[in-house]
């Protein structure tokens, strides 16, 4: 047996997550498929996290077995050839036996893209938060910092108690090693990097980091909200279009 790594960029707009559900297009899903049709074989690969309906993904990692004798550079030619556009594989290499894409992620890096615009661009619209009213972006760079380190994050994490299959345990703790908003352009982008992510997560720390810039809450509130390990403590989820899984490290 074979332990192939995968490195895989998507658009996630037409598909309803990472993980495979009956009667609905996902990304695991048609992975699969494509990699059944090239080996015989019935695979499921294995990603780092379950991204959700309408997130992306530059360079998402996934893991599977195989008997196959397919080259890995002829593999991802192949999978390229018969996966939709929206899919890319790019890169298949040989793993160790037990190399795993979720169990041995040691951190991930996501991005949440907010256009500032007054009008957004079409071809922009999959992939941006467009939000063009008045914000208090310093103090929304202040409120980021302070959700670095070790810290229970009940507050952020979906009320269905659903893990985003980063780790599969009961604990809601999290290390975060760099948590920051920075303008680019006509954009203002949240960038964090952390050990793990519960569901939602992300989406809730953006959404939440929004009511201080409207002034709602101030950046201090931040603490408040971790301590208070209740999800009616934060803000609303925000929309996913805007977030992108960067990077996956091990």
């Amino acid at each position: 047996m074979r332990n192939l790594k995968l490195v895989l960029a998507y658009d996630g707009s037409e598909f309803s997550g990472w993980q495979i559900q009956p009667d609905a297009a996902t990304v695991q899903g048609t992975l699969a498929s494509a990699i059944g049709r090239l080996t015989g074989e019935k695979v499921l690969p294995q990603g780092s996290g379950r991204t959700d309906t309408g997130v992306h993904a530059l360079a998402q990692v996934a893991s599977f077995t195989t008997e196959s004798p397919i080259p890995a550079q002829n593999l991802t030619k192949a999978l390229n050839d018969i996966l939709p556009p929206s899919i890319r594989v790019q890169e298949v290499t040989e793993a160790p036996p037990e190399f795993h894409a979720r169990k041995s992620a040691r951190a991930k890096t996501y991005r949440y893209r907010m256009l500032r615009i007054p009008i957004c661009p079409p071809f922009l619209a999959r992939y941006v938060w467009h939000y063009p009213y008045p914000l208090d972006e310093n103090a929304m760079r202040r409120a980021a910092g302070l959700v670095v380190g070790e810290h229970d994050f009940t507050s952020f994490a979906a009320v269905d108690q659903e893990l985003s299959g980063e780790q599969e345990d009961v604990s809601k703790v999290r290390r975060i090693f760099c948590s920051t908003w920075e303008q680019d352009g006509e954009e203002f982008i949240y960038t964090v990097r952390g050990s793990g992510f519960l569901h939602h997560m992300v989406r809730n720390l953006v959404g939440t980091f929004l009511l201080v810039g409207k002034g709602t809450l101030s950046p201090d509130d931040i603490t408040r909200i971790l301590e208070a390990r209740n999800r009616s403590s934060a803000g609303a989820t925000a929309p996913a279009n805007g977030l992108s899984l960067v990077n996956v490290e091990y």
